[in-house]
């Protein structure tokens, strides 16, 4: 199991059970340490939830370990900029869901973009996915710009009981993806 995807300026290392449960129990300073960076605070706090959500995940389906949650770290500072993962791994159609956060710092210098395409391009290559799915809020302009540089493609609208309205994405991949 690849346990870091990299790309230019980004590692995205896969967070372990273990370090899911520390995580949401408060102790970031034990992770920080592993991945030799800083976690600030914000980025931090943001994540307990997760975290503790994605622990419980991988206690159900632990098949679903190497599709859950990475942390987005850039390589120059060593600075945790925000976090990314599938929602669990291919379904019947090869299709995943990608889902990324970036601190507020970060964004607008093309991280989420780099991060996104390369652990794509992982699960093209290491899983053979077909399908790559978003699920997006009607009013976030960035990760609407963002999907659209992906090439996908409005396919319908759910209802997300904590986020509200979200419109979903899809784009067919190919070999050019692998």
């Amino acid at each position: 199991m690849t346990t870091l995807i990299a790309s230019e300026r980004l590692e995205l290392p896969l967070l372990t059970r273990l370090q899911l449960e520390r995580l949401a129990a408060g102790d970031a300073a034990s992770l920080a340490t592993e991945l030799n960076a800083t976690i600030p605070d914000a980025w931090r706090d943001d994540l307990r939830r997760l975290a503790a959500y994605r622990a419980r995940q991988l206690a159900e389906r632990p098949q679903d370990a190497p599709w859950l949650l990475r942390a987005i770290v850039r390589t120059d500072t060593r600075e945790v900029i925000g976090y990314l993962n599938f929602h669990a791994g291919p379904d019947e159609r090869g299709m995943v869901e990608i889902g990324y956060t970036l601190l507020p710092a970060a964004r607008g210098q093309g991280y989420a973009i780099e991060a996104v395409r390369a652990a794509t391009d992982w699960a093209a290559r290491t899983h053979g996915i077909k399908v790559l799915r978003a699920s997006v809020a009607p009013d976030n302009e960035r990760s609407l710009n963002l999907i659209r540089k992906l090439g996908m493609v409005k396919v319908g609208e759910q209802m997300d009981p904590e986020d509200g309205l979200e419109h979903v994405y899809e784009r067919e991949m190919d070999e050019t993806d692998a």
